[in-house]
């Protein structure tokens, strides 16, 4: 048997366990977590080690077993290049803010901890699942889990953030659902590796645009793409810090890595026609997001909406159809997923120690109230802005390029406008990250009460992102060489 069932019944298992100890027993729930999240981790780095580097298009730790023969629906799972460094990404943030909730005690920790490890179910079976209507349920299973834990531990305006946030993502998997069961019907399979195989071999043009546009409108919902984004500054802004990370940091990725893995190899006519349009609104994306950020006065809506013109980077890649645009796509949702899930566990202490998320608030001299929290803002808002050495860069840098010469087929004097566009999106960013270190760790110290500055369990929780965001940013190429080969399989563009 595969070994990476484990990665979905361990979490499964740690979600009941806390239920099941007897009721006069002590159980601390997050200190469990951090046990149970951290075994996770070990066993995704297991898969890591048994990788075979030298075949990273190939779906390794394959399980394929028949689930509902009556529609030809099968439990296939597998990992490759594309999806082993998101289960990794997952495992990790998920066992970080495990460390992170250790700081203090947490409101029903049994019922916040058991919602964590239900959302890694849904989180890892997204990534690993290799049959349309799977790849389906797991999309789903993250929606009640994550709206759980906005309205259960939410600020003041949580109820309505969580509602927002279900009836978006509900709206989109109705579309998703039906533009994937167009697919495998027209198909004749929902076999994910034969679908890309395929090429869209035997499916009419038209039913290609038709199917694309549905599954490209459930996914742009969670990625989130310009004009479906209106639920995400919401969501974020009254999400707790590790709803907030795990959101940012996983859950936008589901749907960009669902156009990577499913609409792009099986609809490749259908992708040709629309990728324009997604390229179009993927830049206003770009643009919108940093024009937004620029007139935030709240810290954690300023960095949801950074968001929006980071995914705009990664959905311009998908875009391009090139293989230089979709590696740049899946290197950026690893760095966002980085640097996000940092800026977010800082956004979160900070909002703690001075009891507000507004930047008037909050006031200058950081730098000299908390020097280390203050140095960690500055590192984490020069790696979002692309500063080149830090993950950020290379994302944004290879879009641009994959967007100068896109694939055949498609208008390039119209993605030449759209590079040059992305790169005045490129330099807003810069701006308004420059514009918020100004605002909160220079300048004149307020006359408030001492701020603590980082406690150990926080350096815990984010030394191992800044390492990860310096390495990856330092070697690309290990992230690069992982997702090549698997996206000119994926794209046909052969080696």
């Amino acid at each position: 048997m595969s070994t990476l069932i484990h990665l979905l019944w361990l979490p499964l298992v740690a979600a009941v366990l806390p239920y099941l100890v007897p009721a006069g027993a002590r159980l601390d729930p997050v200190g469990f977590g951090r046990v149970a999240s951290g075994f996770i981790l070990a066993m995704a780095l297991v898969q890591v080690a048994a990788f075979d580097y030298a075949e990273p298009e190939r779906m390794q730790q394959s399980m394929n077993v028949a689930w509902i023969p009556a529609i030809g629906v099968r439990f296939h799972l597998g990992v490759d290049g594309i999806s082993l460094p998101l289960i990794v990404l997952t495992t990790l943030l998920t066992f970080l803010c495990f460390l992170y909730l250790g700081r203090r005690e947490t409101p029903d920790a049994k019922l916040l901890t058991a919602l964590l490890f239900v959302l890694e179910v849904g989180m890892i079976g997204t990534f690993l699942a290799l049959d349309l209507v799977l790849f389906f349920v797991f999309f789903e299973i993250v929606l009640i889990p994550m709206y759980a834990v906005i309205a259960i531990w939410g600020g003041e305006k949580r109820r309505h953030a969580a509602y927002k946030f279900i009836l978006y993502t509900l709206l989109g998997s109705a579309v998703l659902l039906a533009g994937l069961m167009l697919l495998g019907v027209s198909a004749g399979t929902f076999d994910m590796v034969a679908l890309s195989e395929r090429q869209g071999f035997d499916i009419a043009r038209g039913v290609q645009i038709a199917a694309f546009a549905f599954i490209g409108l459930g996914l742009a919902v969670k990625a989130p793409m310009w004009p479906l984004h209106t639920w995400l500054p919401d969501a974020h802004t009254e999400a707790p810090t590790v709803g907030s990370v795990l959101l940012a940091g996983v859950l936008l990725k589901m749907g960009t890595y669902g156009l990577v893995r499913i609409a792009v190899p099986a609809l490749p006519e259908g992708a040709e026609f629309w990728a324009p349009w997604l390229g179009c609104l993927a830049v206003v994306g770009i643009v919108y997001g940093s024009l937004a950020c620029l007139a935030q006065t709240d810290l954690k809506r300023l960095i949801a909406y950074s968001s929006i013109g980071h995914m705009g980077f990664v959905l311009l890649g998908i875009a391009t159809l090139t293989a230089t645009g979709i590696n740049a796509a899946l290197f950026g949702n690893i760095a966002h997923g980085l640097i996000t899930g940092l800026l977010f566990f800082l956004a979160g202490s900070i909002k703690e120690r001075y009891g507000t998320g507004d930047l008037a608030g909050i006031g200058g001299g950081m730098l000299a109230k908390a020097p280390h929290l203050a140095g960690v803002l500055a590192f984490a808002a020069v790696a979002s802005l692309g500063l080149p050495g830090l993950a950020g860069f290379w994302g944004e840098m290879l879009a641009l390029v994959g967007a100068y010469q896109p694939g055949a087929g498609l208008p390039r004097e119209t993605f030449v406008t759209y590079m040059a566009v992305a790169a005045v999106g490129a330099v807003l960013t810069a701006a308004y990250f420059l514009r918020l270190l100004g605002k909160i760790t220079h300048g004149r110290s307020g006359t408030g009460a001492a701020v603590a500055d980082v406690h150990p369990v926080e350096w815990a929780s984010w030394v191992p992102l800044i390492i990860l965001v310096v390495l990856v940013g330092l070697w690309p190429k290990v992230l690069l060489a992982l997702t090549d080969g698997p996206v000119r399989a994926l794209i046909g563009a052969g080696s």
